[in-house]
């Protein structure tokens, strides 16, 4: 289990996290560790070695610019040597078209079982979709994780992407070089592109759903005549203090390059960072503080209201990916169907239960579950979900115990053969709409 040591007496902390979404932080483990009024000072105190951490280009915007400076017992030079290719059959990243494997489809699966095996979180990752290019940064690979075994003296980072991780069940705790975040179900975190962490099991088995983004970070969206609040508010993000380990312990380096992974062999913790400060650095957020709007008329608004957290593409208010949460909520318009309508959009729909029961697909959608609607294909929902909210009494109704969400891209998200093969793939979900009658009468008035 953890070994680093922590501050205490960070500004700003509680219970070890900094509250604010993209703040310029600092934080340190040992007093007077962070150097004030300059970034590289000539000796810095301790011994410690000065170093930036970019995930920007220099000369991004001013709004989009991010980097740390961390202050540690070994630069990260020190972290790498020589490299050996390894082997993570089950991880994949895109471009993965296979001939074979028909993406073109509305699928959805239950959820992918735990087994006899141990799993750490390298090994017991299972690609589902991959979009776009991990070589060209554009796109995205959705997961899902079955983790039993902590990683011990093994380390990993991604050269590739920033990880959104949705927990379903059990909790994990990542040990960052930036500091400690625990996560549960109905939390996220995000894991920022050339972080160093190795995860623990706090309590196991652990499932749940990652969403790996090649292209630029997450960011909270625009909210437009909504103004300043509700939604997900900055403050409910939290970033962790300074946490460092002094250990001197042959290890192991993972690190995903290009959509290949390769080792190297250390003879230390590379989790070494005394103090820092900057913008770029991981958080966790609670989606139980996730605000949502909506309708109190009438009319059933766009999903894109849900929206956690968005990373942009090139084209202006189309997403390389969206985050979006659908949790417990009042329903309250009048003279309307309520729950989501039938649709398609040029937008690919991946769909995670959480827990508990999705108002458009009552039956069939269990935690754990996934399912995908690829672009320009219509789904919507089935004929239980159609005829009860065509009927039912509009009473302001309360949408309980429920808390899905949804990773869409502007790309194609093409299956793996994982999610072909081996996932349990439900291959009569696309009959859940044949039952839908025809209703049309052209007597005119008619309803």
């Amino acid at each position: 289990m953890s070994e680093l040591r922590q501050s205490t007496t960070a500004s700003g902390a509680h219970a070890g996290y900094m509250p604010g979404f993209g703040n310029d932080f600092e934080t340190e483990a040992l007093p007077n560790a962070l150097p004030q009024g300059m970034n590289s000072p000539q000796k810095c105190n301790y011994g410690l070695y000065g170093e930036q951490l970019s995930g920007t280009a220099f000369t991004a915007p001013k709004h989009q610019n991010e980097r740390t400076w961390c202050y540690r017992i070994r630069p990260s030079v020190k972290h790498t040597h020589r490299f050996a290719r390894i082997d993570m059959p089950y991880w994949k990243s895109a471009p993965q078209v296979d001939p074979d494997v028909i993406s073109l489809g509305q699928y959805r699966w239950d959820p992918v079982p735990h087994s006899e095996a141990p799993f750490t979180w390298l090994t017991g990752m299972r690609t589902m979709t991959t979009a776009g290019d991990v070589n060209t940064q554009v796109g995205m690979a959705s997961h899902i994780y079955l983790v039993t075994e902590s990683m011990v003296d093994s380390y990993f980072f991604s050269a590739d992407s920033e990880l959104l991780v949705v927990p379903q069940e059990g909790r994990l705790r990542f040990c960052t070089e930036l500091g400690i975040i625990d996560i549960e179900p109905q939390e996220i975190a995000i894991i920022p592109r050339g972080l160093v962490y190795r995860v623990e099991v706090l309590e196991g088995p652990c499932r749940g759903f990652v969403c790996e983004n090649y292209g630029q970070k997450f960011d909270l969206p625009g909210r437009g005549p909504i103004g300043a609040n509700c939604m997900a508010n900055p403050r409910d993000f939290k970033t962790p203090v300074a946490a460092f380990e002094d250990r001197e312990t042959p290890s192991t380096m993972t690190i995903k390059w290009c959509g290949q992974f390769h080792e190297t062999k250390i003879g230390h913790s590379p989790l070494d960072v005394v103090a820092w400060h900057g913008n770029y650095a991981p958080c966790k957020y609670d989606l139980r503080t996730y605000c949502p709007v909506g309708a109190i008329l009438f009319d059933h608004p766009d999903p894109s209201i849900f929206t956690v957290l968005t990373a942009p593409s090139g084209v202006e208010g189309t997403a390389n990916i969206d985050f979006v949460l659908f949790r417990d909520r009042w329903m309250v318009a009048e003279n309307t169907f309520r729950p989501p309508w039938y649709h398609k959009n040029i937008m690919s729909e991946l769909m995670g239960n959480i827990h508990g029961i999705y108002d458009a697909k009552p039956v069939g959608f269990i935690p754990g579950g996934m399912s995908l609607h690829n672009m320009m294909l219509p789904h919507g929902p089935d004929k239980n979900a159609f005829e009860g909210a065509s009927n039912v009494e509009l009473e302001p109704a309360y949408l309980a115990n429920t808390m899905s969400f949804m990773f869409e891209t502007r790309f194609p998200q093409h299956l793996t053969k994982f999610a072909a093969d081996e996932a349990p793939l439900q291959d009569d979900y696309i009959d859940c709409w044949t039952d839908l009658e025809k209703k049309f009468d052209g007597t005119p008035g008619k309803k």
